[in-house]
């Protein structure tokens, strides 16, 4: 079995992989402060709670743009398993054709979604992470990777209101019952969900322009079914992009075993 980690700034989500079948997913909240042997003990748990043995690991793949976490994990499973993971980073293989100014400087989990995307839904394609960020990447239409955006993500311009306002509250993020709020958390609610959605719908809309073609639009992260309800866009949702994407990396830089 082969154990795909995705280490984002909120979340770690873990993937386990039977050749090209995922197996079981499961998470863990990122934190700086927990030790590798801390991250070893959950990691351990998971694999007790999905049935898998150890000598059933034959390798291991980590997305992360939280470095000091993913050297933790990746200490976590050599302690366990007694194999070092691939990290996705500069000198692994991915097979994209990188066309940003500075190719070495594209991040993990942007490569790894891409990857995913090129897999399994036609170029050209735009990819959508709704995270702590929110990422737009952009695939052409031969399968290269253009470039794209980067905004605040939902859970973060929620902070950014409730802390640095005197009267906003935090407020949890769901759908709002209208765009028209009738009181502050409504309101609330309908300006960073919807808004998110109309930021998403307008870019593909612009993108769409530039690249003077239709693209295909697949979106994943945490938040992504709660805003995608509201894009104007046809938009496939895909919770798993990024492990099936580090799943196909790692099986091009090792042999299966």
């Amino acid at each position: 079995m082969l154990i795909c980690v995705d280490i984002g700034n909120t979340n770690i989500t873990i993937g386990g992989f039977s050749d090209e079948e995922l197996k079981f997913t499961a998470r863990l909240a990122t934190d700086h402060r927990r030790t590798s042997d801390q991250y070893a003990i959950e990691i351990k748990d998971i694999m007790r709670l999905n049935d898998i043995a150890d000598g059933d690991i034959h390798g291991a793949a980590i997305c992360s743009v939280v470095p000091t976490v993913g050297s933790s994990i990746e200490k976590a499973i050599n302690k366990l398993f007694g194999i070092t993971p691939m990290v996705l980073g500069p000198g692994i293989k991915t097979g994209l054709n990188i066309k940003i100014d500075n190719p070495a400087q594209l991040g993990a989990d942007l490569a790894a979604g891409a990857v995913g995307a090129l897999d399994k839904y036609p170029a050209p394609c735009v990819i959508i992470d709704l995270g702590t960020a929110t990422t737009i990447s952009v695939i052409g239409r031969n399968g290269e990777f253009l470039g794209g955006a980067i905004a605040a993500g939902i859970k973060l311009t929620l902070d950014a209101l409730a802390s640095r306002t005197a009267q906003l509250p935090m407020v949890n993020i769901e759908a709002p019952k209208s765009v028209i709020g009738a009181n502050t958390a409504d309101s609330m609610k309908s300006g960073l969900v919807i808004g998110a959605a109309s930021m998403i719908d307008g870019m593909i809309t612009r993108i769409e322009r530039e690249l003077n073609v239709p693209v295909n639009v697949v979106a994943t992260g945490g938040l992504a079914p709660v805003v995608v309800d509201f894009c104007a866009h046809k938009i496939a949702l895909d919770d798993n992009l990024l492990l099936d994407g580090l799943r196909i990396i790692y099986n091009k830089n090792h042999t299966k075993q």
